[in-house]
């Protein structure tokens, strides 16, 4: 397995931060998430993601964008829309979404 961050994005762009606390055995959680993958690779303006959960449930997954834009098209996806409607009845403990403007980004790799 080729394990890498997301590199390489030239600023100015977004960050969504989605960091959540899963209940336990959430059923139906991964194939939503493979599914939410796709759709958003399909967003225009959506430059990436990184995700890492703990085996305890906590969970923090950093989507990257271009602009505000795509971020709101992103939101307005009615398919995107079912699935945090079912995270909040269904598979959530809690959660929070922080965005940030990015204005400097650089990374490091081996070799």
């Amino acid at each position: 397995m080729n394990i890498k961050p997301v590199a390489g994005i030239e600023p100015p762009y977004y960050a969504v931060v989605f960091t959540s606390v899963h209940r336990d055995d959430p059923d139906g959680y991964a194939e939503t998430a493979v599914r939410m993958e796709e759709l958003v690779g399909d967003v225009p303006g959506f430059l990436g993601y990184e995700s890492a959960r703990t085996p305890g449930g906590l969970g923090i997954t950093v989507g990257y964008f271009r602009d505000t834009d795509s971020i709101a098209a992103w939101r307005r996806n009615l398919e995107h829309q079912e699935a945090q409607r079912r995270g909040r009845a269904e598979w959530y403990e809690s959660y929070s979404v922080h965005v940030a403007k990015v204005e400097r980004s650089y990374g490091f790799e081996l070799g």
